[in-house]
């Protein structure tokens, strides 16, 4: 179960759902999205208001970000959102009751809430697991009645343990990725594919699924730069940035390439050197599954700042504030082939490839109870 706020969470869901499929023909999967269960009012709260939130201001954001972190579980707020989040939830437990599962694994704080509440009341009897997406836990990631937790790494999983969950419930797994990133395609296939040479280095440019940031703008700054190399763009859903981007295609052949939404990002990252990024849980997680270094830019204040520390402290990554700093990070890192190689080896280091593979192990291999 996933939640569409972003495009992580649910890339999470599909690769533990397709690492399910691959384990073994036997098993029944469904991926539901709670999204599509919920009134129109209460989606555009979740999902529309939280992207509008986090592009146009992001510093609101971080502010509601650590104030819902901080919250006491039994203030009035917290209250009145846990009703809110009741009233939209019956259609979802319809569905959950039609397909009978032997075990739930959410990958979004709400739904587990959710089925934390019927654990409690006896109207759910099946084992919830939770996987948290970014290298931070937030307090509503945390719930009673919880049959395991994945972290990202050790840090999580000791706060898991200060946050009051039992040892024996934390597995630290990685954040979940597509199994696409455990069988590393060839540089030179890849790049020819998309009209690049495989010879020259190249940089792999990504707003995010939404395609937030000014793309277009950051990519023509970079292509200004007096060091040789090529720039593929994805604009993800953002498809003004992308006109504008083919527009400039037009003007640079063979120096970039521009593309949309794309299900194949482990062939870009193939033929990448190095990837300019948001720092999310998920895009960071395939980057290190790829063993790609990172310039992570234009962190959200909370969860992405999280993760964006926690990259620079292990040496895999480096942080821009700003284009400027942008651009002088990467003329600084395609000048300097040894520090580039440092960065790659840590995140060889760091990277998870098999982390939906080894949810779908400790979950298969724990007692469940069966359908009756």
């Amino acid at each position: 179960m996933s939640v569409s706020a972003g495009a992580g969470h649910q890339r999470a869901a599909e690769a533990i759902h397709i690492s399910a499929l691959q384990r073994s023909e036997d098993l029944e999967v469904c991926h539901l999205d709670v999204m599509d269960f919920v009134t129109a009012g209460f989606r555009k709260i979740y999902t529309d208001f939280y992207i509008k939130l986090i592009n146009k201001a992001p510093t609101l954001w971080g502010y509601l970000y650590h104030a819902t972190n901080d919250a006491q579980p039994d203030s009035t707020m917290e209250k009145l959102r846990r009703s809110a989040e009741r009233l939209n939830a019956r259609p979802l437990l319809r569905a959950i009751a039609e397909f009978a599962p032997d075990a739930i694994i959410c990958t979004h704080f709400l739904p587990a809430e959710m089925l934390s509440r019927l654990i409690y009341k006896k109207r759910l009897h099946c084992p919830v697991w939770v996987q948290v997406t970014d290298f931070d836990l937030h307090r509503m990631w945390i719930h009673e009645h919880m049959s395991g937790y994945f972290a990202a790494n050790e840090e999580i999983a000791q706060r898991m343990r200060l946050s009051g969950i039992p040892e024996q419930l934390i597995h630290i797994t990685g954040i979940p990725v597509m199994p696409t990133f455990t069988r590393q395609p060839t540089r030179q296939i890849c790049a020819t594919e998309i009209g690049l040479d495989p010879a020259k280095p190249t940089v792999l440019l990504m707003g995010g699924g939404a395609g937030l940031g000014g793309l277009d703008q950051v990519a023509q700054r970079l292509l200004a730069l007096k060091v040789d190399f090529q720039l593929i763009v994805l604009a993800g859903k953002n498809l003004s940035a992308l006109k504008a981007l083919q527009a400039m295609m037009l003007e640079l052949p063979g120096r970039l390439v521009a593309l949309g939404f794309s299900d194949q990002v482990e062939r870009l990252m193939a033929c990448s050197d190095l990837v300019i990024t948001k720092p999310g849980g998920l895009t960071t997680s395939e980057c290190l599954a790829m063993g790609l270094p990172m310039i992570v830019n234009s962190p959200i204040p909370g969860q992405e700042e999280r993760n964006a520390d926690y990259l620079l402290e292990q040496g895999a990554a480096l942080k821009a504030y700003d284009d400027l700093s942008l651009a002088y990070r990467l003329e600084l890192l395609l000048s300097n082939p040894k520090k580039l190689q440092t960065m790659r080896a840590a995140a060889i280091a760091l990277g998870k490839p098999n982390a939906a593979a080894d949810v779908v192990s400790f979950v298969l291999n724990s007692p469940i109870k069966p359908k009756d």
